[in-house]
């Protein structure tokens, strides 16, 4: 830990926002990078004999700092850590940075199943861990298989997972999509995916805080942003059981047409679910 005087501290706060940069970013970044939350900051005083404790030297705060101002690029990579519903992982540019929207994929699986019934659950290029962490941190009674293309990304998933939960119901493995989990076939009740979906065309206009950071395998799903769902949804039945369930993660113009391949495959009660922005982000379907 780092001794900061809380008035040097507030005062660059302040240099901060005479200078109209985005301190709700600023904040985040203090509280990720610093270890010193919004509230924590508001119930201090500046006050030259005052000092408070960070992780971090103020002088490098500053430099990581002056790094997201100039180079845009995103404090969660710079701090190596990004919030994620109850949750603190850790992220590198080999791993999307989660987002709140998807967040909702683990009320959507609540709503499909008891978390008092025993479900074996997959899903499939797992990032950070986050989907999977988040569906097995608080319920013993739900087994993960989680697979990533990316075995380094996959290290960063396990650390996650034994960071934040002590439970061994999280299995991990290294493979595209469905090809890891051959001996799995029709065992499993639920496959979740937040799959690489954004149209070729619409990733060539992303801001350069996505583009040049995230990484792109994790963000372009081809031409028509369906490349790697249909393979996701033409595995399945091989590996669901009957009545299993499929959650997707997808543009927001895409329900139509997935709803469409998951009948084609013999999936029913499809349907699209939005977000909390009422955006059709999540498209669902049983499997006969």
């Amino acid at each position: 830990m780092h001794k900061v005087s809380t008035k040097d501290l507030f005062l660059w706060i302040q240099d901060i926002q005479k200078k109209e940069e985005d301190y709700d970013s600023l904040y985040l970044f203090l509280d990720l990078m610093g270890g010193i939350s919004r509230s924590e900051l508001s119930s201090l005083k500046i006050n030259s004999k005052e000092t408070v404790e960070l992780n971090q030297d103020l002088d490098i705060l500053k430099t990581k700092w002056l790094q997201y101002s100039q180079d845009n690029k995103p404090i969660q990579y710079i701090c190596g850590n990004s919030y994620w519903r109850d949750f603190k992982l850790e992220v590198s540019n080999q791993v999307l940075i989660p987002r709140v929207e998807t967040e909702q994929i683990v009320e959507i699986a609540y709503d499909i199943f008891n978390v008092k019934e025993k479900v074996l659950f997959a899903d499939l290029g797992t990032g950070s861990g986050a989907i999977a962490i988040g569906l097995s941190a608080a319920n013993n009674n739900w087994t993960g298989l989680v697979t990533d293309v990316d075995e380094n990304v996959l290290k960063i998933a396990r650390r996650n997972y034994r960071n934040i939960s002590n439970c061994s119901n999280l299995h991990f493995f290294c493979g595209s999509w469905w090809k890891p989990l051959k001996d799995y076939a029709c065992m499993i009740d639920l496959v979740i995916s937040n799959p690489p979906y954004i149209p070729k065309d619409i990733y060539d206009k992303l801001p350069s805080s996505v583009k040049n950071f995230e990484p792109m395998i994790a963000l372009c799903g081809g031409e028509d942003g369906l490349l790697h769902i249909k393979k996701i949804i033409l595995g399945a039945p091989k590996f669901l059981k009957e009545g299993g369930w499929i959650i997707l993660e997808n543009h927001f113009d895409q329900s139509q047409k997935i709803k469409k391949i998951l009948q084609e495959n013999g999936f029913s009660s499809v349907k699209t679910i939005n977000d909390y922005f009422g955006i059709g982000r999540f498209t669902i379907g049983r499997y006969k």
